[in-house]
């Protein structure tokens, strides 16, 4: 099983700007598709953005034109830049990579946007 590592999580003011960071331990493992999802307090997990390997990323609606994710494949890495933060951006980031047999999490990385 892979291990992902996260970063980037942080506290901004409103209008700020983040960006998280997720490496795959294992190098040699070639992922399918990379993404984000995000959790608040009492409420169930979303997808915020999935980027496939092939092919363009989607995004949930509440931050199309705010965020963009990208990856690495050389690095086995995947990024979320998030700008025009808002307050109801708070949450638990995770990072999550899919292929053959895989199905792994990050263990979240904090995210508090201030008003």
């Amino acid at each position: 099983q892979v291990q992902l590592v996260e970063s980037g999580g942080g506290l901004v003011q409103a209008g700020g700007s983040l960006r998280l960071s997720c490496t795959v331990s294992q190098s040699s493992v070639s992922i399918s598709v990379m993404g984000w999802s995000r959790q608040a307090v009492g409420k169930q997990r979303e997808l915020v953005a999935v980027i496939p390997d092939l092919g363009r990323p989607t995004y949930a609606d509440s931050v199309k034109g705010r965020f963009t994710i990208s990856r690495d494949n050389a690095r086995n890495s995947v990024y979320l830049q998030m700008n025009s933060l808002k307050p109801e951006d708070t949450a638990v980031y995770y990072c999550n990579v899919r292929t053959v047999g895989i199905n792994a999490w990050g263990q979240g990385t904090q995210v508090t946007v201030s008003s």
